[in-house]
């Protein structure tokens, strides 16, 4: 079964994820010609505090522009 993993920040909307999850799998199944069935996709959700960036963590990035937008 091909599979993938998307790894990024929480997406808050379960209909966006029902989209991504829909245009991947057809992305998929066009390229390896397999059924529906047989893709497997899965959304790792992390927080910014738990990502890190340039040595940087996107928590830190993201005050950083919330503060330069002022």
């Amino acid at each position: 079964m091909p599979n993938a993993t998307i790894d990024g920040p929480k997406i808050e909307d379960v209909n966006v994820k029902k989209v991504l999850v829909k245009e991947i799998t057809n992305a998929m199944e066009k390229a390896y010609k397999f059924p529906r069935q047989a893709y497997v996709i899965t959304i790792n959700e992390h927080k910014p505090e738990n990502v890190g960036v340039g040595g940087r963590l996107v928590i830190d990035m993201l005050k950083n522009e919330k503060y330069e937008e002022k």
